[in-house]
């Protein structure tokens, strides 16, 4: 039996780079099919299913933010955000909205397609393991990797797809501290580079969502200079 392409929703307004990167990716064995507008992009999403979304964030009427802010941060589909290289901004609100990855303008075809196979090979290796629920549970919090739900004293706490790996990665090896390089290529697929604060957000964003903040019980600690832990005294 023959595998179909992934399907990939390319959206950007300029349309030279969309069929430069689609001739590119159909090289590559993608299927790609780019718009040019986030109400574009919200109505294929609709119609249709992919298994990774690319999005600029500048986008004429209606922008890459507000197409994130649509969809919610529980999403399903893998997002790789587009930004305008060295903008900080850009990247960690697209980080908190809900985008699994960020890859900075100009860059490289070869990269952008590296991360998209990084993308769906977790997507892929989560699909693996069935529907068998997986819980972890560190204090008041749960996590179902069959469900991809999490729990924190019973109550539903939506993460993105990027968060939920970082959680999972933290809660499995509860107490032990994992750095931030291994946080990166485990979580997001990636090696980490030089100022590449990613982690950093998602784990910014846990502390908020779960309460785990300084002083909390548990806590997510930052070791200087190693990495992270979840941490949980018992009452």
């Amino acid at each position: 039996m023959t595998l179909s392409n992934p399907r990939v929703l390319l959206v950007d307004d300029d349309r030279e780079l969309c069929q430069m990167l689609t001739e590119y990716l159909d090289a590559e064995h993608f299927d790609v099919k780019s718009v040019h507008d986030g109400g574009d992009a919200l109505a294929e999403l609709q119609a249709n299913d992919f298994e990774i979304l690319i999005l600029d964030v500048m986008l004429p009427t209606i922008g890459g933010f507000d197409v994130l802010r649509t969809l919610g941060a529980s999403y399903a589909t893998p997002i790789l955000m587009l930004t305008a290289r060295g903008d900080d901004v850009d990247r960690i609100v697209g980080l908190e909205l809900g985008a699994d990855d960020y890859l900075s303008k100009p860059f490289n075809p070869r990269e952008l397609v590296a991360r998209i196979r990084a993308i769906l090979r977790r997507a892929n290796s989560r699909s693996a393991r069935g529907n068998v629920p997986d819980q972890l549970t560190v204090g008041p919090i749960t996590l179902h990797t069959g469900t991809r739900q999490v729990h924190v004293g019973g109550k539903p706490a939506p993460l993105t797809g990027a968060e939920f790996r970082v959680l999972e990665l933290l809660m499995r090896s509860a107490g032990q501290v994992i750095s931030r390089e291994t946080m990166t290529e485990q979580a997001l697929g990636r090696k980490l580079v030089a100022y590449d604060r990613s982690i950093d957000t998602h784990i910014s964003n846990l502390r908020r969502k779960l309460d785990l903040e300084t002083g909390k019980n548990p806590e997510i600690k930052n070791v200087r200079g190693s990495g992270y832990t979840l941490t949980w005294a018992h009452a």
